[in-house]
């Protein structure tokens, strides 16, 4: 699945048993340095076969620097810290909980996005977890089939802005290490390891387009409107967490009703009963507008991916929800070329196909009253939860 356009070279990856062997041969082949960061890292199964890659890496001599979300993942199981520890691997955990923990809004805005860079010369961009495709910790006998995600490898002029975004991090993780130890140099010299004022281009065969609360509060969702606002012919989505916002909402509705195929991909084995009662909330109008919704069933669904008129085509981590156009750091690749955007239409395609059940709009609305009361409480809750943020959604 390579698609060359410029100076680019870009690999569609769906699900973990395409990532990980690519993350792997990469960090096999490194000779100088290896940037992740994960929210999710689990050591079980395919994750554990990625992480003795970057023990092995490590061990050769290569900088390895791990980033994992304090909540996703939290503290490493004691067997890897120390393994990681002795290879030379440098892990460190972004806003660790502490205290009352979870409880502040404040605490809620979390590492989310998904990106890794090898020797500068290859980088890794999505929504894939470093999380064995056929394990679930909310299915215990395991998955029957590959949870339903995607990711790209690029190579290209792409790679250096994946890195400055990574290096620009690690060094405020590392500088905030040094204040908690009282080294304000140590502090100083972090930051000036790493550009601080992070420019992306905002045109381009292929850009990163990244979320964060401060220079990067709105680019992901603007993307998205952008895009969808100016569809022709056809938008094809799938958000494994979708309850947008008004205005992307209305995107939707006014591409459905001049006439553009509007199809939403959404989870129907859900993960989360909260998100996912919220989000039916909104099916009722978003039915009405024209809106295809087809809901999941094959595995779990966990793709953050759209196509717009088969040449605009995005992949990363943010989902259509709060949380991720909110409040969370985000990072996606936008990529316009025809032959990428059809790879991932075919894709979804098929998912649609084969693994899903399309929401009708009359036996969507004769649902029980009960089942009404449910959606309606949970997207309550979730406004409510924007609202303890302090946003407007």
């Amino acid at each position: 699945m390579n698609t060359q356009h410029a100076a680019h070279d870009i690999r569609l990856l769906r699900s973990g048993v395409a990532l990980f062997p690519a993350l792997i041969d990469a960090f096999d082949h490194a000779q100088h340095e290896v940037l992740l960061e994960t929210y999710i890292f689990d050591f079980a199964g395919a994750g554990g076969e990625v992480a003795r890659a970057l023990v092995r890496a490590a061990q050769r001599g290569v900088r390895v620097c791990v980033v994992v979300d304090g909540v996703g993942t939290g503290a490493l199981p004691l067997e890897w810290a120390r393994r990681f520890e002795n290879a030379g691997v440098q892990c460190r955990v972004y806003s660790p909980l502490t205290g009352v923990g979870f409880w502040l809004p404040s605490r809620w805005r979390r590492l989310h996005r998904k990106l890794c860079v090898v020797d500068r010369d290859v980088a890794f961009c999505g929504g894939i977890n470093l999380l064995d495709d056929f394990i679930d910790p909310n299915v215990p006998e395991g998955l029957e089939q590959p949870r339903l995600d995607y990711g790209v490898s690029l190579r290209g002029p792409l790679v250096a802005h994946v890195h400055d975004a990574m290096s620009q991090l690690w060094s405020r993780i590392e500088a905030m290490r040094e204040l908690r130890s009282q080294d304000i140099a140590g502090a100083f010299e972090a930051l000036r390891s790493a550009d601080q004022g992070l420019a992306l281009p905002t045109h381009g065969t292929v850009q990163l387009v990244l979320r964060d609360n401060v220079r990067h509060r709105t680019q992901i969702e603007r993307a998205y409107r952008k895009a969808i606002g100016a569809a022709r012919h056809e938008v094809v989505v799938a958000s494994a967490y979708f309850f947008p916002g008004l205005r992307l909402r209305r995107a939707l509705m006014l591409a459905a009703r001049r006439g553009v195929r509007v199809r939403l991909l959404l989870q129907g084995k859900y993960e989360y009963f909260l998100p996912y009662r919220a989000s039916r909330q909104l099916y009722s109008q978003l039915l009405t507008a024209g809106v295809e919704i087809y809901e999941y069933h094959a595995s779990v669904l966990h793709a953050k991916v759209a196509v717009v008129d088969g040449h605009w085509a995005t992949v990363g981590s943010s989902n259509l929800d709060p949380f991720s156009l909110l409040l969370a750091r985000e990072a996606n690749v936008v990529v316009r070329d025809a032959a990428f955007a059809q790879r991932l239409q075919d894709s979804l395609h098929q998912a649609i196909q084969t693994g899903s059940t399309k929401v009708e709009a009359n036996s969507f609305a004769q649902r029980g009253w009960w089942q009404q009361l449910v959606d309606w409480g949970a997207a309550l809750v979730l406004r409510f939860g924007v609202f303890l943020t302090g946003k407007r959604y």
